[in-house]
């Protein structure tokens, strides 16, 4: 059994529930933000909290994000997105151009896509040579242990639907004027390769997986589901460690 196939992707939540379980997560959320920049409690500052999103393309992570984002002032929060690393990008390292998103002491941001397309996209399309992206597993892992032996809460997600639950959303997207935008050349070919890339995604799990900075595999096929469970996990994790740093949750009430 991988980790990808072990998901059950027919989880799903009644309308009713789904909203109920999302307003009281945003809540949750917003009181822990808070507390963590310091604007509850004692007023201290407290760590950088960096969310990680990736997935299949149309997996959910824009919709999730939206959600994630909605109930915090924008000037608490930054969201940064990453596509194919532009000339002068590729002259550096590929960590260098992720350092500028990262969050500071009291700081949150969200990534939507991240430092794993060197052993994801680049891996599978050949944009980075083998000797590079095997290397990068152990340069991932020290760089993610760098930073939350600094302190930094690190969230990752993995956005999982199935191969079905994709193609739909492909073929809605092509058929709404508004949102055909999101559909590229690139998509369609990308999921040619689902194979390839899926490979590369349990290697991904496999050897990224670290106490500190845990996957977190989510079934999408329900996009109710998949927003309640991102949010949940988000505030379970930052309740999680903040009471391990002796925290007082209360605070936040």
């Amino acid at each position: 059994m991988t980790r990808l196939s072990e998901v059950d992707l027919s989880a799903d939540l009644p309308r009713d529930e789904a909203e109920r379980r999302l307003e009281a997560a945003q809540q949750r959320l917003l009181r822990l933000r808070l507390l963590l920049g310091g604007q509850l409690g004692d007023h201290k500052i407290g760590p950088p909290l960096c969310v990680l999103f990736e997935g299949w393309d149309a997996s959910g992570k824009g919709g999730t994000i939206k959600r994630l984002v909605a109930p915090l002032d924008p000037r608490h929060v930054r969201v940064a997105q990453f596509a194919a690393p532009t000339y002068d990008e590729k002259r550096h390292h590929f960590l260098q151009r992720f350092w500028a998103v990262l969050p500071g002491r009291g700081g949150m941001a969200v990534l939507d896509r991240s430092w794993y397309g060197r052993v994801l996209v680049e891996r599978v399309e050949g944009f980075a040579t083998p000797k590079q992206w095997r290397r990068a597993y152990d340069e991932i892992v020290e760089f993610e242990r760098t930073l939350t032996a600094e302190g930094m809460i690190l969230i990752k997600f993995w956005m999982h639907v199935s191969a079905e639950e994709q193609l739909r959303r492909f073929e809605d997207r092509a058929n709404d004027p508004l949102r055909s935008w999101k559909l590229t050349d690139e998509d369609w070919r990308n999921r040619e390769r689902r194979a390839d890339y899926e490979a590369a995604v349990e290697d991904v799990l496999d050897r990224t997986d670290r106490p500190r900075a845990r996957w977190h595999v989510v079934a999408g096929d329900s996009k109710r589901y998949a927003r309640v469970a991102v949010l949940e996990h988000v505030c379970h994790t930052i309740e999680t460690k903040l009471t391990k740093r002796g925290y007082n949750l209360h605070d936040a009430d």
